[in-house]
């Protein structure tokens, strides 16, 4: 298939949809969006496989079906405010923008967040706004947020970014440990978050958020 039209078809019809994505809205958005222009020319040709596509040292885009279920996941409305977080090169901030009234990126690699930019303005993806500073600070003077997504797996999830929820806000993160992850959706009612997990995955670690090694003697 030689027509990317037909193969974002293919990404949905066999990662997306059989995985029990069945908001039409986040499917819609996938074909739409044009993965290939969110990756250096060397990876295009795996640009809609089912693997984490590297983008950076360090950074990569989410499998197309880690991505679609922890959206739906957080369930975002026409009327949100979201913040996604390390967006890499803007490939998950476009789809949200999609789905949301506006998305807020905070990405911390300067040279990442320009590349965000360029590829955001040319999707037209005009409700989006890319904003650098430190992943562990999160955006609270931008907050708070319906819905915040984060496109990498972490140890552990920041307080700081949970504080950012709006009441009744979502947060839906991949928490590893190792060898062994799971998404995990955290919501706020009042001052009280809960969680829960959703399904299994395993991404790579945002850089900063990985395992703090113990000293061994």
């Amino acid at each position: 298939m030689n027509n990317t039209a037909d193969v974002r078809r293919a990404m949905v019809n066999g990662q997306v949809r059989v995985n029990d994505v069945t908001d039409y809205r986040i499917q819609n958005a996938m074909l739409a969006v044009e993965r290939e222009s969110f990756v250096p020319k060397s990876q295009r040709a795996a640009a809609y496989s089912d693997i984490d596509v590297p983008v950076a040292e360090g950074r990569f885009l989410l499998k197309p079906r880690d991505l679609a279920k922890m959206l739906q996941a957080l369930a975002v409305s026409p009327s949100d405010l979201v913040l996604d977080i390390a967006t890499a090169t803007g490939y998950s901030a476009t789809v949200l923008s999609m789905l949301a009234e506006t998305v807020v990126v905070l990405e911390e690699n300067v040279e990442l967040a320009e590349k965000a930019e360029k590829a955001i303005e040319l999707a037209d993806a005009d409700n989006v706004a890319v904003i650098k500073g430190k992943f562990c600070v999160g955006l609270p003077d931008q907050g708070p947020f319906n819905a915040i997504f984060v496109g990498a797996a972490v140890e552990k999830t920041p307080q700081a970014w949970l504080k950012q929820l709006a009441d009744g806000g979502r947060l839906v993160v991949i928490e590893r440990s190792g060898v062994s992850g799971h998404v995990v959706l955290y919501t706020r009612s009042g001052g009280i978050i809960g969680s829960r997990v959703i399904f299994d995955a395993l991404a790579p670690y945002l850089p900063g958020f990985e395992p703090t090694r113990e000293f061994e003697f």
